[in-house]
C-alpha cells in the first residue's frame, strides 16, 4: 500500500485565497500542497464571461500578497497568476477534488475522490461557496453540446438554443443569446419569482414581445440524440414534461443554469458548525481565521469574504499565523488613521471592543466583520452645531453616535428646539430604508463623534445580520411613530406598539386588505408605496397614495369602524404592522395627543371625500402609478395639450450631455393629456444601483442618481432598469453634421444614436441625471418653450391630479 504523502500545510481550492496561500507558502519554503479540483486554477473566475472586467475592491484596502492582482480582464488575471504559480514552483495537483478530511491525532487525513490520501498538520479550506454546477439529473444530459456555464453569448448565431432555468443567471445568458438565435427558456414554475426585479421585468418583456418562447410548468424528462438529415435540422431533441403534456424541442444547444450543489453538506462533514440553518450562514472564524476545529482555517468566501483582494490578503496572513510569523492585519493603520477622531495614538483592538460595547448596531458583528464595516465608513468629529444634513435632503448614508449626542431640529422657524439622540443610537436611517428624503434636520452637539455609514455598507449588513435588521427596524418605526403618528410621545410610551410590530412583505399589486375587513392594524410603509381605493360603479378608483415613510390604515382603527377602502401595494411593498389595541390605550391615556392625531383625522377624510367627488382624478392616479410614478421620487411629465412637437426638450438634453440624448420624448405612454416620456424617475431604491460592481451609481442630496465615470460598461444597470430609461452608448464631443460626415466622413452620422460608435470605443451607461451639474435645473424643462414638460415628485401628485397635468 503506497504511502500517503505529508505536508505542513494542506491548501484546498485554488481561487483567489487559497493561491495566495499558495503562493505565501511557496516563497518562504513551507511545506504545502495546492488541491484544486478542476484542471485550471481558480475556477470561479476561469467560469467568468469572457473579457469581463474584475474589480480589486475594496479600493481602500491595500493588497498583501505574494501573488500579484489588479483590476482588469478576466484573461490579463488568470494569465498572471499561471505566471506567479510557475515562477514560483507552487507545489499545485490539479483534478485532485477534495470529498473528506478527517481530524487525526497529528494532523488531518484528505480523501481525494480518486482514492489517493493526503495528509497535512493544518488544512486551509479555500472552497468558496459555489460548489459544482447543478446537473439536469436526466438521460442524454452529457451529450455534446449540452453545457452549464455561457462564456461569451455572441459565439453563438442562427442557433436553437433552450435555456433550462429561471434564476437571474439563466434570464440574463437567454436575453443576451436571443439577439443573435432563437431561444427557448425553461421555467418549472409559472412565474420567474427568484429574480431580481429589472431581470424579471426583461424577461417578460422579451417573452410578451416574442424574442423567445417561455415553456413555463415544465422539466427535462430525456434528451436525444437525432439522427443527420433529420427534418428539424438539428443534431438533439429535448423532451419537456409541461403542464400541458409533453413537449418536444429539437434544438442545437441547451445550456442549464441550475445553480450549483452547495458546499455546506461537505463543510459541516469535517466537523466544522454554522451558527444558523440560513443558507447564507457562514461559518464563526477567529481573527487568525481558525474555525471551530482546531488546525482547520477558513478563508474567502466561505468565511464571508467573498472579494478577490481581501480573500488574497487572507491567504497571505493565514500562511504567517500557521508558520509562526504573527502579521498585524493589512487594515491595522487605515483603521488606525480611522480612530485618531478619538486619540492621537490609538490601539486598534481597544477600540474596536469600545466599539462593540457602544452601539448594538456593530455588536451585532464578528470582529473580522467590524474592520470590514469600519474600513468603509467615515468616523469624524464635527464641530458643534455643524449641520449633519438638512430637512428635504436625499441621503447615502446612516449615522452611529458614538460618543456625545446630535440634536434632530423639531421646528424649522425655531432651531433651538432639538431633541436629542445619545451614545449608541442610529440616525438617518428612515431616509435609507424608505428611499424618500430627510424628514427632518439634524446639528453635532457638543464632544460628537460620529461613525458615518455609507449605503452600500449598511444595506449589506441589513441583509446578512438578522441582529442588525431587527434593531434597525425597531428604530425606524419608532422615528416614524414619533415624527408623523404619534409626535410627542416618548420611547417608553411607545414601546407597546412598537413591540407588536411585524415586518410585512406584499407583491406589486398585491391586496394588504380589502373594503370591509376589521380594522386591527396600522401600517407603515418600510419601503414601496400604497394606495388607497374604493369601489365606484364597476370599477376601482384610486383616492390616496402613500410613499415609503408614511403610515395608513388609522382612519378605520381611530374611528372604531371596518376597513372602508382597499389597500394596495402599487410596487413591491414592505410594512410594519402596528397592533392597534396599544396605539388607542396610548391615545386614552393622553388626551392632548389624541386631539393632535384627530385634527389630522379630520384633515385626511376631507382630502378622501375631494377625491371621491373627482373620480377621474383617481384614474389619472391609477394611470401615473402604473407608469412607476410609485417608486419615482423625480419624474418627468409632459401636458400633451401644451406639447407642440418642437422636440427642444431632447435637442437641450443632447447639449447638455455630449451630444447623446437622455430622453425620447414621443416613447412613453399617454392617458387623456397626460404623458410619461421614456425618462429616468429617480427611483426611492434605484434599480440600477443594485448590481454595479464599481459602484458607480450615486445619489446626490437633490435626488437625482448618476453615474460616474467609474462605470466599467457592465450593463447591470441597463438590465435591471424597468423602464428601459437607460441605454449604454458613448459619448461624442462633436454635433452631428451632415456636410461635415458626407464630404468628410468625420463626426457621428446625422441620425445616429448612441449604439452607433466606433470600433473599440469604450461603451459606458447613458441615462437621465436631472442636469445635476445645471445650476438653473433639468435643461428639458428649461427649454420647453410652452411649459408643456414638468417634473413631479410623489407629493406633488396631488397637485398635477387636481389640474389634469396643467
Amino acid at each position: 500500500m503506497a504511502t500517503a504523502e505529508s505536508y505542513r500545510i494542506a491548501i484546498v481550492g485554488s481561487g483567489p485565497g487559497g493561491l495566495s496561500a499558495a503562493c505565501r507558502a511557496a516563497e518562504m519554503g513551507d511545506s504545502h500542497i495546492l488541491l484544486e479540483a478542476q484542471p485550471h486554477l481558480s475556477n470561479t473566475i476561469y467560469r467568468y464571461q469572457k473579457g469581463k472586467h474584475v474589480m480589486a475592491e475594496p479600493n481602500v484596502l491595500p493588497l498583501r500578497a505574494t501573488a500579484a492582482f489588479e483590476a482588469g480582464t478576466r484573461e490579463k488575471i488568470l494569465e498572471v497568476w499561471h505566471n506567479d504559480v510557475a515562477r514560483l514552483k507552487v507545489n499545485v495537483r490539479y483534478r485532485a477534488q477534495v470529498v473528506k478530511i478527517e481530524r487525526q491525532a497529528s494532523g488531518f487525513k484528505l480523501t481525494l475522490a480518486s482514492g489517493g490520501t493526503v495528509l497535512a498538520e493544518k488544512v486551509v479550506l479555500a472552497i468558496g461557496v459555489q460548489g459544482n454546477p447543478r446537473k439536469m439529473g436526466v438521460p442524454g444530459e452529457d451529450l455534446p453540446n449540452i453545457q452549464y456555464q455561457l462564456d461569451d453569448p455572441d459565439e453563438y448565431k442562427g442557433e436553437t438554443i433552450v435555456v433550462v432555468g429561471a434564476g437571474d443567471a439563466a434570464i440574463e445568458n437567454a436575453i443576451a443569446l436571443a439577439r443573435q438565435n432563437s431561444v427557448h427558456i425553461v421555467n418549472r414554475k409559472a412565474e420567474f419569482s427568484r429574480a431580481k426585479d429589472g431581470n424579471n421585468s426583461l424577461i417578460l418583456g422579451a417573452i410578451e414581445q416574442g424574442k423567445l418562447r417561455c415553456h413555463y410548468n415544465s422539466t427535462p424528462e430525456r434528451i436525444e440524440k437525432l439522427a443527420p438529415g433529420h427534418p428539424s435540422g438539428k443534431p438533439m431533441l429535448l423532451r419537456l414534461n409541461s403542464k400541458e403534456g409533453a413537449v418536444e424541442v429539437p434544438c442545437d444547444r441547451i445550456i442549464a443554469r441550475l445553480g450549483a450543489t452547495p458546499q455546506r453538506e461537505f463543510v459541516e462533514s469535517c466537523g466544522i458548525s454554522f451558527p444558523s440553518e440560513d443558507p447564507a450562514a457562514v461559518p464563526a472564524v477567529s481573527p487568525t481565521y481558525e474555525s471551530n476545529v482546531p488546525g482547520l482555517y477558513i478563508i474567502g468566501a466561505l468565511a464571508g469574504y467573498p472579494l478577490i483582494k481581501q480573500a488574497m490578503n487572507q491567504g497571505y496572513e493565514v500562511v504567517e499565523f500557521i508558520c509562526g510569523r504573527p502579521v498585524a492585519p493589512a487594515d491595522e493603520p487605515i483603521l488606525r488613521q480611522k480612530f485618531s477622531a478619538f486619540s492621537a495614538n490609538p490601539d486598534v483592538e481597544a477600540f474596536l471592543d469600545v466599539l462593540n460595547r457602544r452601539s448594538p448596531v456593530l455588536a451585532a458583528m464578528n470582529r473580522l466583520q467590524l474592520r470590514e464595516f469600519l474600513l468603509e465608513s467615515r468616523i469624524f468629529s464635527p464641530a458643534v452645531g455643524e449641520v449633519l444634513y438638512k430637512e428635504g435632503d436625499y441621503g447615502n448614508s446612516v449615522f452611529i453616535v458614538v460618543s456625545g449626542e446630535v440634536g434632530v431640529q423639531l421646528d424649522p422657524n425655531d432651531p433651538t428646539k432639538l431633541r436629542p439622540i445619545k451614545a449608541g443610537r442610529i440616525f438617518g436611517e428612515m431616509a435609507l430604508i424608505s428611499g424618500r428624503p430627510r424628514a427632518a434636520t439634524v446639528v453635532a452637539g457638543k464632544d460628537c463623534v460620529l461613525i458615518e455609514v455609507p449605503r452600500r455598507a449598511m444595506l449589506k449588513l441589513i441583509s446578512a445580520n438578522d441582529r442588525a435588521r431587527e434593531y434597525i427596524d425597531r428604530v425606524f418605526t419608532l422615528r416614524a411613530l414619533e415624527r408623523y403618528l404619534v409626535p410627542g410621545a416618548d420611547d417608553a410610551q411607545l414601546k407597546a406598539i412598537v413591540d407588536s410590530a411585524r415586518l410585512c412583505q406584499f407583491k406589486a399589486k398585491e391586496m394588504i386588505y380589502t373594503a370591509g375587513d376589521a380594522a386591527e392594524h396600522i401600517h407603515l410603509i418600510r419601503s414601496g408605496s400604497v394606495t388607497l381605493s374604493t369601489r365606484v360603479g364597476t370599477r376601482d378608483v384610486v383616492l390616496q397614495y402613500h410613499a415609503a415613510g408614511q403610515y395608513f390604515g388609522e382612519l378605520d382603527v381611530i374611528a372604531g369602524t371596518r376597513r372602508s377602502q382597499t389597500a394596495t401595494a402599487a410596487i413591491k411593498t414592505e410594512t410594519i404592522r402596528l397592533d392597534a389595541k396599544p396605539f388607542l390605550q396610548l391615545l386614552d391615556r393622553h388626551p392632548q395627543m389624541k386631539a393632535a392625531v384627530q385634527a389630522r383625522f379630520r384633515s385626511q377624510i376631507e382630502q378622501r371625500l375631494a377625491m371621491e367627488r373627482d373620480p377621474e382624478r383617481g384614474a389619472r392616479m391609477h394611470f401615473l402609478l402604473g407608469q412607476g410614478l410609485g417608486e419615482a421620487t423625480d419624474a418627468l411629465l409632459i401636458d400633451e395639450s401644451l406639447c407642440i412637437r418642437c422636440d427642444q426638450c431632447e435637442k437641450a438634453c443632447a447639449a447638455t450631455h455630449g451630444n447623446v440624448s437622455r430622453l425620447d420624448r414621443e416613447a412613453g405612454a399617454t392617458f387623456d393629456n397626460l404623458h410619461v416620456p421614456t425618462s429616468c424617475r429617480h427611483c426611492e431604491h434605484p434599480h440600477c444601483m443594485k448590481d454595479c460592481p464599481p459602484d458607480a451609481i450615486h445619489r446626490s442630496p437633490n435626488g437625482e442618481v448618476y453615474i460616474q465615470d467609474t462605470c466599467i460598461g457592465c450593463g447591470n444597470c441597463e438590465r435591471n432598469c424597468p423602464y428601459g430609461v437607460i441605454q449604454m452608448g458613448v459619448q461624442s464631443p462633436e454635433t452631428p453634421s451632415l456636410w461635415r460626415w458626407l464630404l468628410f466622413g468625420r463626426g457621428p452620422a446625422p441620425g445616429s444614436d448612441i449604439h452607433d460608435y466606433p470600433k473599440g470605443a469604450i461603451k459606458k451607461a447613458v441615462k437621465c441625471d436631472m442636469c445635476g451639474t445645471r445650476e438653473a435645473g433639468p435643461a428639458c424643462v428649461q427649454a420647453c418653450p410652452t411649459g408643456a414638460a414638468i417634473r413631479v415628485g410623489p407629493e406633488e401628485f396631488f397637485e398635477v391630479l387636481a389640474r389634469g397635468g396643467r
